[in-house]
């Protein structure tokens, strides 16, 4: 079924308190996507941010970000008083998240709301976290983590490091209140989370989440399951991932985030893989699974090398394991994230597997050649984007794109007007016949690249945009429904 969504994480919502969260801007969106005739929100993923704040660098596969919880809500379920947060500094910029400011003040005001209800809530808190044990880990690492003066696991003292018996014992009693806090605040961040879901699905809104095909090196992931991942005996990385040098970056993408031991996995039925995608499945209609070319084969860059370009590409688990995801995920739909060099052996994976790929509108106007991602080389099953959350917003893109590519964009779009274009360039996706078009949030409201979500590679700017205050106008909502109306979607 034709269908069309709307790009945009949470942490871009508007909102008081320096980020977006799942209180009133959320259900707002919702209703917006409803009036705009969309039917899918398509969101970043939403665990916890360790370094550099990124939402592919999260504490735990398992586990929903705290910066989400909305102070209003948890205020009018009597955990905390409009005092408590109302007149703190959490950053002063409405377009940028200040994430040093909301690190600093948003767990302060979290453990007030932990004093005030755990004792209340304390048999619905126990029952959560029976249903959930993934949880307990990542609330266990978290205190022994701050016990630790937020240290990374692998620097904590080896007793507790290789989570020896006696030593699980004894910081399990010892910080038995910090690890109830950290569980008890996912019990309120999923009790939010259920609530925005059923609005949304009550509105004919279906939720697209995305799953990270790696885990952060310091996460509770790969704390409690260290024999899954490359480590050496000392539980310090012997490979990491990243991608070779190509024409976007000389030196390639250094992620750094350990690899799996897919033999492993492949002993073990893929159990922890099911588990996490089981979990995601929970929170989402739809999961896009990020970097899917990494199951057919990875790139494995030696540990502490200091950039991608020496590194080699290692066979991995391929159809076994996508065999294993559609036994146990029938009715979960799946995007796979196709993006890269795509060999014949991926390209086979992806059609075996029967699940869309994806198809940039910014990739495709090269003025030389012709490209798979033009529209008229679409297949149906897949999903264009206008550009992803690694890309340049349209406006951003159109000012860098090179004269001839422009030339040739303007006449494939039959708009001469450079005005125009990226409203075109929306257009171009909505009328193709992809199944999903999907546009970033900024690209409706035609921003430069000053509201670029992520720069590939790069530290200290991203994941920071924050969509103002009284930007979904009435206006563009009638102009989105019109475009979708008249291309079916």
């Amino acid at each position: 079924m034709r269908a069309s969504g709307i790009l945009m994480p949470i942490f871009s919502l508007p909102s008081d308190y320096g980020i977006g969260t799942m209180g009133k801007a959320a259900y707002e969106f919702i209703d917006f996507l409803k009036n705009s005739g969309q039917k899918y929100w398509q969101l970043l993923p939403i665990g916890p941010t360790s370094y550099g704040d990124s939402p592919y660098q999260s504490f735990s596969s398992f586990a929903g970000n705290p910066y989400f919880i909305d102070f209003d809500l948890l205020a009018e379920d009597n955990l905390l008083e409009k005092s408590d947060y109302e007149n703190i500094d959490f950053g002063d910029n409405d377009e940028k998240v200040d994430y040093e400011k909301i690190f600093n003040e948003r767990f302060k005001v979290l453990k007030k709301a932990f004093k005030n209800g755990f004792d209340r809530d304390k048999s619905l808190y126990l029952d959560f976290i029976k249903e959930n044990p993934k949880i307990e880990d990542y609330a266990f690492y978290m205190a022994v983590k701050n016990h630790f003066d937020l240290k990374a696991w692998q620097e904590w003292d080896d007793d507790i490091k290789f989570r020896k018996k006696n030593a699980v014992e004894k910081y399990r009693e010892l910080l038995s209140e910090e690890i109830d806090f950290w569980g008890y605040i996912q019990f309120l961040f999923f009790k939010q989370w259920d609530k925005m879901k059923s609005y949304a699905k009550k509105n004919g809104v279906k939720l697209i989440g995305d799953i990270p095909i790696y885990v952060a090196s310091d996460s509770a992931d790969t704390w409690a399951n260290p024999e899954i991942f490359q480590f050496d005996k000392s539980l310090l990385p012997t490979n990491v991932a990243g991608c070779p040098p190509d024409c976007f970056s000389e030196d390639g993408q250094l992620w750094g985030n350990p690899l799996y031991r897919w033999d492993v996995l492949e002993e073990q039925n893929f159990s922890w893989w099911m588990e996490r995608i089981k979990a995601t499945a929970k929170l989402f209609d739809v999961i896009r699974i990020d970097h899917f070319r990494g199951f057919e084969s990875y790139y494995s860059i030696p540990y502490g090398n200091e950039n991608a370009r020496i590194g080699e590409w290692v066979k991995g688990p391929d159809m076994k394991f996508i065999k294993a995801v559609k036994q146990n995920f029938k009715k979960t739909g799946i995007i796979a994230e196709d993006l890269g060099f795509l060999t014949p052996e991926v390209e086979k994976m992806l059609k075996s597997s029967g699940y869309p790929g994806m198809k940039i509108l910014e990739f495709a106007f090269d003025h030389k050649s012709d490209s798979n991602y033009l529209p008229h080389n679409y297949p149906k099953n897949c999903v264009v984007y206008t550009g992803t959350h690694d890309n340049e917003t349209v406006v951003g893109w159109l000012s860098n794109l090179p004269k001839k590519d422009k030339a040739f964009l303007k006449k494939y779009t039959n708009v001469r007007s450079e005005k125009m274009l990226p409203k075109a360039l929306i257009r171009l996706a909505w009328s193709s016949t992809a199944d999903l078009a999907v546009a970033q949030m900024q690209d409706f409201l035609e921003l430069d690249n000053t509201a670029r979500m992520n720069e590939p590679s790069t530290l200290g700017k991203n994941w920071q945009w924050r969509m103002k205050k009284g930007m979904l106008t009435e206006k563009l909502s009638k102009e989105i429904k019109s475009l979708t109306v008249t291309y079916r979607r």
